[in-house]
């Protein structure tokens, strides 16, 4: 039992680091990356990308029917990857073929026709999405991080010189689509490579309904989840055009850096580690975690949403700056999704798929008219405030009851956030006072970040030091995934009844 607990407490730690790794080197990569592009593109090329962008980002959350989850949370992954396999190939293929299709039809009634041959040259990654779900879950699965680090490395290089190289040659919007699709064919192929798996289709009659049916809630959660993070780039597009929808969408993008960066290395080891812990009522393994994740992404969030006018003149240059207000909004927002994230993948390792599915729908049905209301009454600056509002005042209490419905000790959740907040008001406080004294915004930057930080670490340190030894020490006591899948009736049963 030493042995086992030792084993897999290295691989959660080892896990951990390379994912750390692969999200910091990969983000200061691609935040270089788009430092170059935002000077060589004009927001209006930004907006056009964004649409075609937003059409393959929502199907894409379908291209996998929610199976990688299941995948890598079963005791037998074996069994059911043939099923799995074939499935997804089958979805890719149908979705490619589909958005082949229409893409010119909806290039145009997202009020940007020009994105219409950049939406079929992306609809080829959808298939090559579907087919390597399952060397991505075996990957996963091992928290085999460093060849996920590799892989991630690859694609970037490849995206990256493929884009710039064609943007030079004057491909324009359509060099990020190529480069885009280059990136993700290498992907796939490295995947099969470092996960040992290779393309194994079948189809079992008795196993394919109990993958859907844990499968498509997972599916349709993230359509929803993706649909509604994309609603606004398709009401900012249809009401304010391609130039407003390349200021919201820089905004947004750099909103992202906290999820995507915080959340990625979170995200990577949480499901097979949430599924490896003994569940019950009143669990606290979620809280543990929380404690730590929360103190960072506030911090980053907060610093973007005060930041934002010198950080966009100074990087983006002048320019861009209609975008500083929309990121006032959207970085403390960017600080919510992480800790969105994280209890959707506590929900997912405890088999309650329907419980994200309903939490999205909650979401969603909020944010649609806030989001509309908003663009007619404030402009993009009021549809980056209706994220925000809708994730405070529908999200998070559609999260609490459906984290409490599953057995997480929500009070200890709630003790886990104040710190945190009590020490992010003096810490803004400074930061925004040193920023009045010095109007340089590359002295603004750094003397307003660097004030905001010391404040903010100042008065959580000991607090946070707690935290991470809180979490080291409720990592999982064995190396395998509980022994019985849930059922779909438990399933069921773990979902609070009706609700990322």
């Amino acid at each position: 039992m030493q042995t086992r607990r030792n084993d897999l407490s290295t691989q959660v730690r080892r896990g951990l680091a390379w994912s750390s790794i692969n999200s910091l080197v990969l983000k200061l990569g691609t935040f270089a990356v788009g430092i170059v592009l935002a000077r060589l593109l004009a927001p209006e090329e930004f907006g056009v990308f964004a649409v075609a962008l937003t059409v393959q980002l929502v199907l894409m959350s379908l291209a996998d029917l929610g199976m990688t989850a299941d995948l890598v949370r079963t005791d037998d992954p074996g069994k059911i990857a043939p099923t799995v396999g074939s499935l997804a190939l089958v979805t890719g293929a149908l979705l490619t073929t589909t958005l082949i299709l229409s893409a010119q039809g909806l290039a145009d009634l997202l009020g940007s026709p020009d994105a219409g041959p950049v939406i079929t040259v992306m609809a080829f990654t959808l298939l090559l999405a579907g087919t390597g779900v399952v060397p991505y879950a075996a990957l996963q699965r091992r928290f085999a991080q460093k060849e996920l680090f590799i892989i991630s490395a690859a694609d970037f290089t490849v995206s990256t010189a493929a884009t710039l190289t064609l943007v030079a040659a004057g491909f324009g919007v359509m060099a990020l689509a190529i480069g885009r699709l280059g990136a993700q064919l290498t992907t796939l192929i490295l995947q099969f490579a470092f996960s040992g798996e290779r393309l194994r289709l079948g189809f079992d009659r008795k196993t394919a309904p109990e993958v859907l049916a844990f499968g498509l809630p997972v599916a349709g959660a993230n359509l929803l989840s993706w649909a509604l993070l994309n609603v606004d780039n398709v009401v900012v597009s249809r009401l304010a055009g391609p130039v407003s929808l390349g200021f919201y969408f820089l905004a947004f993008n750099i909103s992202n850096w906290p999820i995507s960066a915080l959340g990625q290395v979170v995200r990577s080891i949480s499901i097979p580690t949430f599924a490896r812990m003994a569940a019950g009522r009143s669990d606290k393994s979620l809280s543990t975690m929380l404690g730590p994740v929360w103190a960072v992404s506030l911090l980053a969030g907060l610093l973007l949403a005060l930041l934002a006018a010198p950080l966009i003149e100074l990087v983006y240059g002048d320019r861009w700056l209609p975008a500083a207000t929309i990121l006032a909004w959207l970085g403390v927002f960017g600080a919510l999704r992480t800790m969105f994230d994280l209890s959707a993948s506590y929900l997912l390792a405890r088999g309650a798929a329907k419980a994200t599915l309903l939490v999205q729908f909650a979401w969603i049905a909020g944010l649609v008219p806030a989001v509309i209301g908003a663009m007619h009454f404030a402009g993009t600056t009021g549809v980056a405030a209706a994220h925000l509002m809708t994730g405070l005042l529908v999200v998070c209490p559609a999260y609490a009851i459906a984290l409490h419905r599953s057995g997480a000790d929500t009070r200890s959740l709630l003790a886990k956030l104040w710190p945190p907040l009590a020490a992010a008001v003096p810490a803004a406080a400074a930061s925004l006072g040193v920023m009045a004294l010095v109007p340089n915004p590359l002295t603004a930057l750094l003397a307003g970040g660097a004030s905001g930080t010391a404040i903010y670490v100042l008065l959580l340190a000991r607090w946070f030091r707690r935290q991470l030894t809180a979490a080291a020490a409720s990592l999982p006591r064995n190396n395998h995934p509980p022994q019985t899948p849930l059922s779909a009736d438990q399933r069921l049963a773990a979902s609070p009844g009706g609700m990322p």
